[in-house]
C-alpha cells in the first residue's frame, strides 16, 4: 500500500492528513505548532499520525508540505541581506521602483515607502550591455565584475542577485557573473534574473529575483533541516512543497526558487477544495477558509482555480504565478470593540490570536471575540466532543456584555451583531473575487473550511446567494488534504512582445513546444514519468498601448485548431467579461509560458454507509441557541456517526474533531455519499 502525507503548518496548529492511496482511507491529526522550529512540530505530528495508522514512517512514499516560512520571512523582515549586481547606470532601480502609491486622496503624503529588499549600499553596477533583441552591444568587463563582487563580499551580504538590463533576451552575461560570484563567494547563494523570471519589465524582474534571493537562505536552511530530521525518523519518502499556484515542486527546486512558495499556505485550502468538489460532483466553488486571525477566499470555476501573475505578501508584490486568494482580517479571534468617537460596533482586524485567545478558551483572554459571540449564541456548544474540550460560556458572556453595555442593547443582540458584522466582512472579500471579477456568485457553491469556516458558511451563503453551502469532510485540516492531493507543476516564461498581426501560429507553436520540452525535462528530473506529464500554454495578450495584460490558458491542441485568431477572440471575450468593453485597437502578444503538470492523482474518497435519511443515530443531545431574534430548540449531532442520505433540518449543530458546522433555521442539510454536508434553503 502507498501512503501520502499532507502537512500544513499554521500559526497555532500543524495539521496532518495521511492518505492510503489504494483505498482512500485517511487519518488526521492536529498538533501544536512550534514557531521557533517548525520541523519540531512536524516531527511530533508525523510520529503521532503514523502511530494512529499503525504504520512505520518509512512506509510514507511522499510528504507534501505547505509552509509559510518564506511568507513570514518577508512579513517579519527576516530575509537575508541581499547584494544586487545590475547594469551600469541602473543602480537606483530598486529605489525608483514604480510611480504607484496605494491608497486614496493624499496617500502620497502619508504613505510610508517600504524599504527595498536590496539596500542601495549593497547595490553595485558592472560594465556590459545587452540590447532588447538579445545582442551583446558592449562586452562584459570581468575585471569590473570582480571589483564589484569584492565590494559585496566586504559588505557581508548573505545572498546575491544578478539582474542586468534585457537579460530576459540573453542571459549569457548574467551566467558569467554568477560564475564569478560562486568562485569568489562559494557559500553564498546566487539568483539570476533570467532564470527566475525571463520576462521584460526590468523592475518587476529585478524585484522578483531580489525577493527570491532574500528568502533563499532561510528556506534552504529550513528545507535541509526538515529533510535531515525526517530521515532520522525513518521517513525517506519524497519531500515536495506546495507552490503559490497550487502545484507541487520538489524540495530541491524550492530551495533554488523559493519566490514560488510565498503563498504556499493559503494555496493548500484551494487545492483541497478542488479534490472535495471533484468527489462531490461540484465544479464551481467559492472557498471560505476561516482561521483564527483571517479569512482567505478564492474562486474555482470548472474545478480550475483562478490564477494571477502577481504574488502579494504585505507591501511586496512580485511577478510569480499564484492562486487568486484574497484575505480579510476576520476570524474566530477577531476582537469586537466600540470606538468612543463613533459608538458603532467594529470587529477586527485586530485578533486575540492563539495567546491569550478568546475569553471562552480560558487562557487569559479578556477581550470579546467572534468565537466568544458564537459561544454566547449557542453556535459553539461549551461541552464539545463528550466533554474533552470545555469552553467558558460564562466568561464569554461577561466579555460580550461589555459590547452590549457600550451599545445600550441586550446581550444576545450584541453577540448576534458581532457575528453579522464578521459575516459581512467575509461577504465583502467574496464579492472581490466573484462579482468584481465578472462572476455571478449564484452560479457557485460556497465551501467553508478551516477551524471556523463551517460555522459561518451557512450565513455567508445567504448573503451571497451561493448554494449549496458545503461543509467538507475534515474541514479543519483541508489545507493538509490539499497538500496531499495536488500534483507536480512547473513553468517557464519568455517575452515575445509583438503585435499579433506579425505572429503566425506556427511560430508560436515552435517557441512554445521548445519551452514545453524544457518544463517536461524538469519534471522528469524530479522523478515524474514522462507518460504522466501533460503540457499547457499561457499567453499574455493586451491591446497595444495598454499597461497590463490578460493571461490566457490554452492547450497545444486548441492552439493548433484555432490559431492566433482564436486566441485573440478569447482575449476579447475575457476583456469584456472583466471590464465590460473592448477596444478597436491592434492586439499585442506580450509573454509566453509553458506549464508542465504531473498526473492528477485519482485518490478515491471513502463512501459512507447508506442511511434511511434519519440522522437520529448521530444525535448527541438537544440544545438551545439564539437565532432570528429568539431562542430556538436545536439538536447537536456527531459527524462521525452520520450516514449518506441523512437529512438534518435546521437549526442544528454538527461537531467533530477539528471543526463545528452550523445549520441555520430555514435551511436543511443533506449528507452526500462521501460525507460532505450540503446545506440548502429548506
Amino acid at each position: 500500500m502507498a501512503y501520502r502525507l499532507g502537512v500544513d503548518v499554521g500559526g497555532t496548529f500543524t495539521d496532518l492528513l495521511l492518505f492510503n492511496t489504494s483505498d482512500g482511507s485517511f487519518w488526521r491529526h492536529k498538533t501544536p505548532s512550534t514557531p521557533h522550529d517548525s520541523s519540531e512540530g512536524i516531527l511530533n505530528g508525523v510520529t503521532a499520525i503514523c502511530a494512529k495508522a499503525g504504520i512505520a514512517a518509512a512506509q510514507v512514499d511522499a510528504l507534501l508540505h505547505g509552509t509559510t516560512v518564506a511568507t513570514n520571512a518577508v512579513l517579519e523582515g527576516k530575509g537575508s541581506r541581499v547584494g544586487l549586481i545590475t547594469t551600469e547606470g541602473y543602480r537606483h532601480i530598486m529605489q525608483i521602483a514604480r510611480s504607484y502609491v496605494p491608497g486614496g486622496l493624499a496617500a502620497w503624503i502619508i504613505w510610508p515607502k517600504p524599504t527595498p529588499l536590496a539596500a542601495l549600499e549593497d547595490t553595485v553596477t558592472v560594465k556590459g550591455r545587452i540590447d532588447s533583441d538579445g545582442n551583446e552591444i558592449r562586452p562584459l568587463d570581468e575585471a569590473d565584475v570582480r571589483r564589484a563582487v569584492a565590494t559585496l563580499k566586504t559588505q557581508g551580504v548573505e545572498a546575491v542577485t544578478v539582474s542586468l538590463i534585457n537579460a530576459y533576451a540573453n542571459g549569457a552575461q548574467e551566467s558569467r557573473i554568477g560564475g564569478i560570484v560562486s568562485e569568489m563567494m562559494p557559500n553564498v547563494p546566487v539568483s539570476l534574473s533570467h532564470e527566475v523570471l525571463p520576462e521584460m519589465q526590468e523592475y518587476e524582474r529585478t524585484l522578483t529575483t531580489v525577493a527570491n534571493a532574500a528568502v533563499r537562505p532561510v528556506v534552504s536552511k529550513y528545507v535541509s533541516n526538515l529533510r535531515e530530521r525526517l530521515k532520522v525518523e525513518g521517513l525517506t519518502g519524497k519531500l515536495s512543497l506546495l507552490r503559490s499556484d497550487g502545484g507541487l515542486m520538489s524540495a530541491a527546486k524550492a530551495e533554488e526558487h523559493p519566490v514560488n512558495i510565498l503563498m504556499s499556505g493559503p494555496a493548500g485550502g484551494v487545492t483541497g477544495a478542488i479534490w472535495v468538489g471533484r468527489n462531490a460532483g461540484i465544479k464551481n466553488i467559492l472557498t471560505l477558509d476561516v482561521g483564527g486571525t483571517s479569512t482567505d477566499v478564492a474562486l474555482i470555476e470548472n474545478l480550475e482555480p483562478r490564477r494571477v501573475r502577481n504574488t502579494d505578501v504585505g507591501h511586496l508584490s512580485v511577478r510569480a504565478s499564484s492562486l487568486d486568494v484574497k484575505t480579510v482580517g476576520a476570524g474566530g479571534g477577531s476582537i469586537a470593540y466600540v470606538p468612543d468617537l463613533t459608538k458603532a460596533l467594529r470587529v477586527g482586524p485586530q485578533s486575540a490570536g492563539a495567546v491569550p485567545g478568546p475569553v471562552a478558551y480560558g487562557k487569559g483572554g479578556d477581550l470579546p471575540t467572534v468565537t466568544d459571540a458564537n459561544v454566547v449564541l449557542g453556535y459553539l456548544p461549551e461541552n464539545l466532543l463528550g466533554g474533552t474540550f470545555q469552553l467558558d460560556r460564562e466568561g464569554a458572556k461577561r466579555a460580550v456584555q461589555t459590547i452590549a453595555d457600550a451599545l445600550g442593547i441586550d446581550l444576545m443582540a450584541a453577540a448576534r451583531g458581532i457575528i453579522d458584522i464578521v459575516n459581512e466582512n467575509m461577504f465583502g472579500a467574496l464579492r472581490m473575487i466573484s462579482v468584481q471579477q465578472g462572476y455571478d456568485p449564484r452560479h457557485f457553491a460556497l465551501m467553508g473550511f478551516g477551524g471556523a469556516g463551517p460555522l459561518h458558511v451557512n450565513a455567508v451563503a445567504r448573503l451571497m446567494g451561493s448554494w449549496p453551502a458545503v461543509s467538507p469532510v475534515s474541514p479543519g485540516v483541508l489545507c493538509a488534504l490539499g497538500d496531499a492531493t495536488t500534483r507536480m507543476r512547473t513553468e517557464t516564461a519568455r517575452s515575445f512582445s509583438r503585435l499579433a498581426s506579425t505572429a503566425s501560429t506556427d511560430e508560436l507553436q515552435s517557441i512554445l513546444n521548445e519551452m514545453a520540452s524544457q518544463t517536461r525535462g524538469e519534471l522528469i528530473a524530479d522523478g515524474v514519468p514522462e507518460s504522466e506529464i501533460e503540457s499547457s500554454f499561457e499567453i499574455d495578450v493586451r491591446y497595444a498601448g495598454q499597461a497590463f495584460e490578460v493571461p490566457l490558458t490554452i492547450t497545444p491542441d486548441v492552439l493548433a485548431r484555432d490559431g492566433v485568431q482564436g486566441l485573440l477572440d478569447r482575449f476579447d471575450e475575457e476583456h469584456n467579461r472583466l471590464f465590460t468593453f473592448n477596444m478597436d485597437t491592434p492586439h499585442e502578444i506580450v509573454n509566453l509560458r509553458a506549464v508542465a503538470l504531473g498526473r492528477t492523482l485519482d485518490l478515491p474518497a471513502q463512501q459512507l454507509p447508506t442511511g434511511d435519511g434519519n440522522p437520529a443515530a448521530a444525535k448527541l443531545r438537544d440544545h438551545t441557541l439564539w437565532m432570528d431574534g429568539r431562542e430556538q430548540a436545536a439538536v447537536i449531532y456527531d459527524r462521525s456517526k452520520l450516514r449518506q442520505g441523512d437529512v438534518i433540518p435546521g437549526p442544528a449543530i454538527v461537531i467533530e474533531m477539528d471543526s463545528t458546522t452550523l445549520i441555520e433555521s430555514g435551511c436543511v442539510a443533506t449528507v452526500d455519499a462521501v460525507g460532505n454536508i450540503l446545506i440548502n434553503l429548506a
